[in-house]
């Protein structure tokens, strides 16, 4: 199993703003057959380290991520997502 983990720090942290973001990331669910589970959470602290957004992916195997990656649907999103966010950071691994 190979989890995806990605934290997006918005560039507009206005609670309508990180709602729009969420949805936009969270619409990808059930819509890319790779996915094994999926979801996204807000920030529940607001600390200066804080990112706004988590969002947690698993995949049977490293191919499948990849496939995940260049899919369309997921490929619009990171469009979005490339034009609100501050900064994002992600980790994969591999684990049960």
């Amino acid at each position: 199993m190979i989890t995806h983990i990605v934290l997006f720090k918005l560039l507009d942290r206005s609670p309508e703003s990180i709602e729009k973001a969420r949805a936009t990331l969270a619409s990808l669910a059930g819509k890319i057959p790779q996915l094994r589970h999926f979801e996204v959470g807000t920030d529940v602290l607001h600390t200066d380290r804080s990112y706004d957004l988590a969002l947690v992916a698993k995949f049977d195997t490293l191919g499948d991520l990849n496939a995940y990656q260049i899919h369309p649907l997921h490929q619009e999103v990171v469009k979005y997502i490339l034009s609100v966010r501050q900064s994002v950071v992600a980790v994969d691994y591999a684990g049960t």
